[in-house]
């Protein structure tokens, strides 16, 4: 069951939230407490998976709901 587009269509629309929130990548993997690197790893939709603690640590700080920050596209993926 598991292929490489497993999670294909889940979209991530953190770069939209931190564009409205005037606030950089950087600055909110301070916050949140994770590694840039790793917050750029679900910013660019490469992610597999996101814990509930950080999915709940990124809304808490971007004042936002889980469905902000992530999409379902319909369709196959690209």
């Amino acid at each position: 069951m598991g292929t490489d587009t497993e999670g294909a269509n889940i979209v991530v629309k953190l770069d939209d939230l931190l564009q409205e929130r005037r606030m950089t990548l950087t600055e909110l993997a301070d916050r949140v407490g994770l590694t840039l690197a790793n917050l750029s790893i679900l910013k660019t939709g490469k992610a597999r998976a996101i814990r509930f603690s950080t999915l709940e640590a990124i809304c808490r700080e971007l004042d936002c709901q889980p469905g902000d920050l992530l999409g379902y596209a319909s369709g196959k993926p690209q």
